[in-house]
């Protein structure tokens, strides 16, 4: 059980529109002032998805390398990119992301049915995903939506080693219509299942925001949290901001006796080159 945690938080996602949250950040502006003050409040590492001029999601190289710069300048968080962008976008702009540089990305671990959509994770390409981290010092962050995906994990290290950084951390995306449920049971299932030496984060979606949190830091887990996966603070309170999830899951933290880690304790948890 690590005696810190890690605060991750994901302030954008793909899924909501700017006119119907208007509080979301969409602008590299809004995303940088964010970032700060996610971090007063106990983030460590930075979760992004960007959106172009028009609000919408984007994986524009252009963009996703000035949004990198722009919050290595202005924060100290680990810098983590979405590959997996809208579930509209091609395999190659998501593979591209990976030129931009960041210290992690997110490497889904198989496909998953995604409220009316479908996210598709082919193997050839999580394979891709995997290599082209490897070959950059891009420390992976691999997502599972299900438990089986953990099959796919094992899988994948078997045939192709360790990522960059050596150190294997995963994120469970609990409570999607599609995938694993986000209750107490399927956690604890699913870190049983882990790889030996596997850290995890968790994340809960909606109203399992609460449950997939107190569980977590009781398994000795991280948190994600941020207004890519929920809207709502409580029943029929909208979330303010960003940071008031931060504020809270670090609350939380110190409760547990496993305050936030600092960004450059983060770093030596995930194998960030510092």
């Amino acid at each position: 059980m690590s005696l810190g945690t890690l605060i991750t938080v994901a302030p954008t996602g793909a899924e909501h529109a700017k006119a119907d949250v208007p509080q979301l950040p969409v602008t590299l502006e809004e995303l940088v002032k964010t970032a700060q003050s996610c971090e007063q409040v106990g983030a460590a590492m930075i979760h992004v998805h960007i959106r172009g001029e028009d609000t919408k999601p984007s994986l524009d190289l252009g963009l996703l390398k000035a949004t990198v710069e722009a919050l290595r300048s202005e924060t100290n968080l680990v810098v983590q990119l979405s590959t997996g962008g809208s579930v509209h976008d091609p395999e190659e702009n998501r593979l591209r992301v990976l030129e931009a540089m960041p210290d992690s990305a997110s490497c889904t671990m198989g496909t998953v049915n995604f409220g009316d959509d479908v996210f598709l994770n082919r193997w050839e390409f999580i394979v891709s995903l995997h290599k082209g981290m490897q070959e950059r010092g891009i420390v992976p962050e691999y997502e599972i939506f299900d438990i089986g995906q953990l099959a796919s994990l094992k899988r994948l290290l078997d045939q192709h080693g360790l990522p960059a950084g050596g150190h294997v951390h995963v994120d469970f995306v609990m409570g999607v219509p599609g995938g694993m449920p986000g209750d107490a049971a399927t956690l604890v299932a699913a870190v049983n299942a882990l790889p030996d030496g596997a850290t995890f984060s968790a994340t809960g979606i909606g109203r399992t925001t609460l449950p997939v949190m107190f569980t977590a830091l009781g398994a000795g887990g991280h948190l994600r949290v941020g207004m890519e996966d929920t809207v709502s603070y409580s029943r029929g309170v909208p979330v303010r901001d960003n940071a008031q999830l931060v504020a809270r899951a670090a609350g939380l933290s110190k409760i547990a006796q496993r305050p936030a880690l600092t960004p450059d304790e983060a770093r030596k948890l995930l194998g960030v080159h510092i």
